[in-house]
C-alpha cells in the first residue's frame, strides 16, 4: 500500500463528513488534504484510543519528532511520507502542524475549561490551525481568507463539542465552559450521568447559537476572490450546519446518543454547495 493509499483508506474508514468535501478537488490538492486529514486522525487516535496517559504522551512525543523529521525531508510514517511533498507547494507551516499535537496533548492535561476564552485556545490548536492549513491547500490569494478559515475551524469544533457531549463525558471530559454550566444551572454531574432536562436544553441552545455566530463571522470574512477555491470548506460548513439543525430539532438529546447525517444527505449537501459555487 502506498502512502497516498494509506491516507485514503484512513479517510474513508473514519466516516467523517470531511471526506465529502475532498471529492470535488483536483487530484493533487485532494492528495494533500487527505494526507493532512490522515495526520490529524492519527494524532487524535493516539489520545482517544489509549487509556494510559503516559503511553499516549510518549506517542504524541513520537509524532512531534516525526513531524520535525518530515519538515527536514526525512519522514518515516506513511502519513508524513504522503504529506511531505505538499509542504512547500501549499505553504504548510510546521508550527501549525506541531500545534495540532499540542492540542491533542491538552486533552491529556485538561478535562474542563473555565470559560469560553480557554475553550477557544483549545479549539485553535485542534481546529483553527487545521482550517488555516486546509485553506492553503484549497487555494489562497487574500490574507483575509486565512482569518475566515481559522474562524470556520472554530465553528466546526464548537459543533463537534455539541454533538459529542455524551461521548466526551464518558471519557471524563466536559468541553462546555464551567461558567456556561453555572449560568444555566447545569452541573458536571448532570452531564457525566447523562441527565437531560430543560436547563440542559437551554445550555445547549446557547452553545448552538454561539456556533452559528462563528459560522456567520467566518462567512463574512471570506473574500469573493477566494470563494470558489474555498468551496471544500463551504461544503463542510453546509454539512455541519445541517447537523447542528438536526441536533436542535431532536431537542439536543446528545448525552446518550450521537446524532449524525446519512451519507446520502451529506453527498447531496456537498453537491448542492459545489454547484452553487
Amino acid at each position: 500500500m502506498s502512502p497516498d493509499e494509506y491516507c485514503q483508506q484512513k479517510a474513508v474508514q473514519s466516516g467523517s463528513s470531511f471526506y465529502y468535501s475532498f471529492l470535488f478537488l483536483p487530484v493533487e490538492r485532494r492528495r494533500a488534504i487527505t494526507a493532512l486529514y490522515a495526520l490529524c486522525r492519527e494524532v487524535d487516535d493516539t489520545v482517544d484510543e489509549c487509556s494510559d496517559v503516559t503511553i499516549a504522551r510518549n506517542k504524541l512525543q513520537w509524532w512531534r519528532k516525526e513531524i520535525k523529521a518530515m519538515l527536514d525531508g526525512a519522514p518515516t510514517h506513511p502519513v508524513t511520507k504522503a504529506l511531505q511533498p505538499h509542504l512547500t507547494t501549499y505553504s504548510l507551516d510546521g508550527k501549525h502542524l506541531l500545534a495540532i499535537v499540542d492540542g491533542m496533548e491538552m486533552d491529556l492535561d485538561q478535562t474542563r475549561y473555565l470559560d469560553f476564552a480557554g475553550l477557544k485556545r483549545y479549539c485553535w490548536h485542534v481546529a483553527g490551525v487545521v482550517g488555516i492549513l486546509s485553506a492553503n491547500i484549497f487555494g489562497v490569494t487574500q490574507p483575509q481568507t486565512l482569518q475566515y478559515a481559522e474562524k470556520l475551524g472554530l465553528a466546526f469544533q464548537l459543533t463537534n463539542i455539541i454533538r459529542d457531549v455524551g461521548e466526551d463525558a464518558r471519557k471524563g471530559r466536559i468541553y462546555l465552559p464551567v461558567n456556561d454550566l453555572q449560568q444555566f444551572n447545569v452541573t458536571a454531574a448532570d452531564i457525566l450521568k447523562g441527565r437531560h432536562g430543560d436547563n440542559f436544553e437551554k445550555l445547549m441552545r446557547f452553545q448552538a447559537e454561539r456556533a452559528r455566530a462563528a459560522y456567520d463571522e467566518a462567512f463574512a470574512l471570506l473574500p469573493r476572490a477566494d470563494r470558489r477555491a474555498q468551496r471544500p470548506g463551504l461544503i463542510m460548513a453546509s454539512i455541519y450546519r445541517a447537523l447542528l439543525d438536526e441536533i436542535e430539532r431532536d431537542g439536543f438529546h446528545v448525552l446518550n446518543q450521537k446524532i449524525s447525517l446519512t451519507p446520502i444527505r451529506k453527498l447531496w449537501l456537498a453537491w448542492k454547495t459545489y454547484v452553487r459555487g
